[in-house]
């Protein structure tokens, strides 16, 4: 939703970097809470994993134009 709503186009990578920064976060926390047995699932772990793939398609579209 931040990155919807960049000023400019490098704002847009500013935004979506930051959101890459943040998901790939998200998953190391998440993974410890599975090694550590609080979460019991590898099912969070690959839709974290997939949103992590699309935030970086984005950054990569969006730096080539």
């Amino acid at each position: 939703m931040e990155a919807d709503s960049a000023q400019s186009h490098r704002d847009f990578i500013a935004k979506m970097s930051i959101s890459h920064k943040e998901a790939r976060e998200t998953y190391y926390w998440l993974s410890l809470l599975i090694k550590t047995n609080y979460l019991d699932s590898n099912t969070i772990l690959k839709v974290c994993e997939e949103i992590i793939k699309i935030i970086t398609s984005i950054l990569k579209t969006a730096r080539i134009k």
